[in-house]
């Protein structure tokens, strides 16, 4: 029978590391592709889980059972790869211009392109470190945009600039692959 994972926090708690490792064998993988996907670095990624799970593991007296414990982890991996980003400095259009949004004529619908999960992802991959970032927190992760100016201590309105433009980039980056295809 495969043990719950209120009974593995509870094993860990009492000292037990093999259901440490049955709780990181159950949540790497998936907390792996949220790091990626914020972080776009393999190796920045496999450095945010090794972190998120020290952490887990020194806090796991902390988690209170007001989330699922998978969200808890998630929320760990999202603030240390935001945090990782911060200190490469990540940028995001300055906030004078975040009222020049696109003219509605020039505002590409996703209609226009075909997409997939997994082209979304590789092109998701070249966009800036701010567009990347905030499209994975609201596309990918299911946050809003308030939620993410939270974790990224930016202006809502300047998140939901972020992502119109963002989104606009990612859908001219997949028209533009259309094309030469």
């Amino acid at each position: 029978m495969i043990p719950s994972v209120d009974e593995l926090v509870a094993r860990v708690l009492n000292g037990d590391t093999a259901a440490f490792r049955l709780l990181y064998e159950r949540y790497s993988r998936a907390m792996y592709n949220t790091a990626l996907r914020i972080t776009g670095n393999t190796a920045d990624a496999e450095d945010v889980l090794q972190e998120a799970f020290t952490d887990v593991f020194f806090q796991l007296r902390s988690f209170a059972n007001k989330s699922t414990f998978g969200a808890w982890i998630k929320q760990i991996v999202v603030f240390k790869s935001v945090n990782l980003l911060r200190k490469r400095k990540i940028s995001f259009d300055p906030l004078e211009s975040d009222t020049e949004l696109p003219e509605a004529e020039t505002v590409m619908e996703e209609t226009e392109v075909n997409l997939t999960v997994d082209r979304i992802k590789q092109v998701m991959r070249s966009l800036p470190d701010g567009y990347r970032t905030i499209l994975s927190l609201y596309l990918l992760e299911g946050y809003d945009h308030e939620e993410i100016a939270d974790i990224l201590q930016l202006a809502p309105s300047s998140v939901r600039t972020q992502y119109i433009r963002g989104k606009q980039k990612l859908l001219s980056q997949l028209k533009k692959e259309e094309r030469h295809a």
